[in-house]
């Protein structure tokens, strides 16, 4: 059975998340544990935490995932900028420790124009420092981006060199963004080609370290390089592409995550109703 969830506000507390999740009858859900769009973290607090932690225990909704706020840039060149993404990445993994959520989503950043190796260097330093400074349970999930200019794991052999920098391997996953791998020239629509893409994905990484989908549709072509949401099925990858990646033996049992539009055409829920209509035998 399709285990869909959405991306949920933590909006007046974070266990209103829960409330949420539950709300959009989501079997699996993700947030931002402070703002996404600010550098100052507010502390939660112990009761915010207990009540978080008994919700999600309480909803039998597994499991919860966070994700990196947006202004942290792991390939930063520039130290002021790095030495804050470091920070935040550290502050993450303790939070998600914390509140018992078993992964931790990050994007991979940008070079600025310095080039991939030195990009390659900066992520990988960056989350050896952050693992030695946290030691704990909570997986990072490398999440693959869509090859826009400068940007960093929009391949997998990008993915694959900046897990070769990274001591604690096995702190590792990875979450694949189907909107992403599309624009970025992965053709996912039919089983052949998907088979062709996870075959590589397999060679390359290694199918054992994909824990997670983020299931987008995209506004734009395949290979465009355009990240750009669209709603499951209204998109260039389309519904009968999203049957054949939903039913895919390989993919169907792990987590997937909408991180689709909200607006007058479809919400969250329908979104949610769309993914289960698709997936065979729910």
């Amino acid at each position: 059975m399709v285990q869909v969830g959405v991306h949920v506000s933590i909006a007046g507390s974070i266990d209103k998340a829960v409330d949420r999740a539950v709300e959009k009858s989501c079997d699996t859900f993700q947030i931002f544990s402070c703002n996404p769009r600010g550098w100052k973290v507010r502390e939660l607090t112990e009761i915010e935490i207990t009540r978080f932690i008994e919700k999600v225990a309480h909803s039998g909704i597994y499991p919860p995932v966070d994700h990196m706020p947006y202004l942290p840039n792991l390939a930063a060149p520039v130290d002021e900028v790095y030495n804050k993404s470091v920070a935040a990445l550290i502050v993450e993994l303790r939070r998600c420790d914390a509140l018992h959520i078993p992964y931790l989503v990050t994007h991979l950043g940008s070079h600025r124009g310095y080039g991939k190796a030195e990009g390659f260097r900066r992520i990988g330093d960056a989350v050896n420092e952050a693992f030695r400074e946290v030691d704990n349970a909570v997986m990072l999930l490398l999440e693959n981006t869509a090859g826009t200019k400068n940007s960093m794991g929009g391949t997998f052999e990008d993915i694959r060199h900046i897990m070769a920098h990274i001591e604690h391997k096995e702190r590792l996953g990875i979450c694949f963004d189907t909107c992403h791998a599309f624009v970025a020239g992965y053709e996912l629509r039919t089983g052949k080609s998907l088979n062709a893409t996870l075959l590589h994905f397999d060679e390359v990484i290694g199918l054992e370290h994909l824990k997670l989908i983020h299931l987008n549709d995209a506004k734009a072509g395949l290979n465009s390089r355009l990240d750009r949401h669209e709603h499951i099925g209204l998109g260039y990858i389309g519904e009968d592409g999203f049957r054949v990646i939903i039913n895919e033996e390989r993919i169907k049992d792990l987590p997937m995550i909408l991180e689709t539009p909200v607006d007058d055409r479809r919400d969250d829920i329908r979104n949610i109703r769309k993914v289960r209509e698709l997936a065979d035998g729910y």
